[in-house]
């Protein structure tokens, strides 16, 4: 079917192939005809004039390098549909800017989020802090204990208020000649700080005791009868003028009785137990009802939540 002629020139080769175009036209589809009597003429143009007749192949056969090139060509037609699997395209040139424009969007709203959630904590923050000030300069009007006392300790020593300022005080008014009710708050009063002190977080409570009967209670009655109770408690006494005036800042009563035969009398005055903090001002206060392990638990609480009045 095939063949092909070789021919050896001056100091080179020369191979030429030619298409027998009734042979192979028999073997194709009517659409490649025209394109295999293109080729053929292709090729028999492209040969020297002078070696066409040469170059032809012998009758009755086929020029091979162009027939397997149409096989080729033929072959790749019919297997590339199944060769070639499913195409990979890369990214779009819109998706990376897409995401971009997502991020900035993202990164924008945060951003303006916070700044609006920095902005309301700053202004509930401003908001709160006026309302402790004016809650500061309200109970400064309205305090007990603003005033100022000068007497005399258990010791003899002059004391004022300004000694126990910048800590924290229980107070309790009294007299030494009570039978019961004086003694049994002063016990419990000792047992509040000593509850309080086992608590090394927080600061020593100095306990006082104030007679409303300056008469007999003087310097040594006072110093005898505080040893019977908490060794840090003081006693105080003075002029009956001088424990007016203290009692009044904390607004306490007290009124004598009427005198037996003995010349003995019951003072009646106010049983609380007083709270004050280190600004010397009156904070709480506890009656007969509460215990030491309440009002303990009370003053605890004070403590953590203390807010200064007075700097100075």
């Amino acid at each position: 079917m095939l063949g092909f002629l070789r021919f050896r020139g001056h100091g080179h080769h020369m191979v030429t192939w030619c298409v027998l175009r009734s042979s192979i036209q028999a073997s194709l589809p009517p659409l490649q005809h025209t394109h295999l009597t293109q080729t053929a003429h292709l090729c028999v143009r492209a040969a020297p004039p002078s070696g066409l007749s040469r170059l032809r192949p012998p009758a009755g056969q086929r020029d091979p390098t162009l027939l397997r090139d149409h096989l080729t060509v033929q072959r790749r037609s019919q297997h590339a549909p199944y060769s070639q699997g499913p195409t990979q395209q890369g990214p779009k040139p819109g998706t990376a800017t897409a995401k971009f424009r997502l991020q900035t969007r993202l990164a924008v709203t945060v951003l303006f989020g916070a700044g609006i959630l920095g902005t309301w904590w700053y202004v509930r923050k401003e908001k709160q802090d006026k309302l402790q000030r004016q809650r500061i300069e309200q109970l400064r009007k309205v305090a007990i204990g603003q005033g100022d006392f000068s007497l005399l300790d258990h010791t003899g020593q002059r004391r004022t208020k300004r000694d126990f300022l910048g800590s924290w005080s229980l107070l309790y008014f009294g007299f030494t000649h009570c039978p019961d009710i004086c003694p049994e708050e002063l016990d419990k009063l000792t047992s509040v700080v000593t509850i309080l002190d086992e608590d090394a977080s927080l600061p020593r409570v100095q306990p006082l005791f104030f007679t409303v009967d300056p008469e007999r209670d003087d310097v040594a009655a006072m110093q005898k009868y505080v040893k019977d109770f908490h060794p840090r408690l003081i006693g105080l006494t003075g002029t009956p003028d001088e424990i007016k005036l203290a009692g009044r800042d904390y607004r306490v009563y007290a009124s004598a009785g009427p005198k037996d035969e003995d010349g003995d009398y019951i003072v009646d005055h106010t049983i609380l137990i007083y709270l004050v903090n280190p600004d010397g001002l009156f904070l709480d206060y506890y009656n007969r009802m509460k215990d030491d392990k309440q009002i303990a638990e009370s003053i605890r609480n004070h403590m953590k939540n203390f807010v200064r009045l007075f700097t100075d």
